[in-house]
């Protein structure tokens, strides 16, 4: 299977670019922004990747989803009066990332309607992708949550090896289990299990799914389109 090649946005998404106020040179380890903070700006990713997360009542960390090249975070701030972030955005992977001014970007797509219906088609489906995943977290437990996280990162990071799909996105199993909301030693002890019976190896960081029926199967996957089944 050739590396999976994420769709874009329309051309008039990537045309806010213009509207940019300034461009950011985001290092690995830094927020874009952190949940509860005031809310003036949307970012557009250029190049580099960032992890959007909640931290919950008892601060335990929940990874949402991975933002890269042309995608947009910071979007749920729209029309919303003296907004904060609802989220966090943690820069996983350095890149460039343009800052758009959240009133700029409302008074466009009031004036351009061709970019008011890309940004809600686009919104559609980013909604669409959020209820799917918490599907999977609710309904198919532990092992199922991780299971369908290993599908849905082979739809966006798979690449073809000679023995399986290699996930190209080095994880720890913490972070790993922060896309679960589960522990991480549980999400060892799953993984463990995986391994032994060949379902997966981790190579230098990096898993080998070598039996995607299997993960598919154990969690009576519908196979949805790759676009909605991935962890961007």
């Amino acid at each position: 299977m050739p590396q999976l090649t994420k769709s874009t946005h329309s051309i008039e998404i990537k045309e806010l670019l213009k509207f940019a106020d300034r461009t950011i040179h985001a290092k690995k380890g830094t927020y874009l922004f952190q949940e509860g903070m005031d809310a003036d700006e949307l970012y557009l990713l250029i190049s580099g990747k960032v992890q959007i997360s909640k931290i919950t009542q008892d601060g335990r960390e929940l990874a949402l989803r991975i933002c890269g090249e042309n995608d947009l975070c910071g979007e749920l701030t729209l029309f919303t009066e003296s907004p904060k972030y609802l989220l966090s955005a943690l820069v996983i992977e350095e890149g460039e990332i343009a800052a758009i001014k959240k009133d700029v970007i409302e008074k466009e797509i009031f004036q351009n309607p061709s970019l008011a219906f890309e940004f809600m088609k686009w919104m559609s489906d980013h909604f669409r992708k959020t209820q799917t995943k918490f599907r999977d977290l609710v309904l198919n437990g532990k092992k199922g949550a991780l299971f369908s996280t290993l599908i849905r990162m082979t739809n966006s990071y798979g690449v073809d090896c000679k023995d399986g799909i290699l996930i190209d996105l080095p994880l720890t199993n913490q972070e790993l289990a922060n896309f679960c909301g589960t522990s991480r030693e549980s999400t060892n002890r799953i993984l463990n299990d995986l391994k032994r019976e060949s379902i997966i190896s981790i190579t230098k960081g990096k898993i080998i799914v070598h039996n995607l029926d299997y993960l598919k199967a154990e969690i009576g996957c519908e196979n949805c389109p790759a676009v909605y089944c991935s962890i961007e």
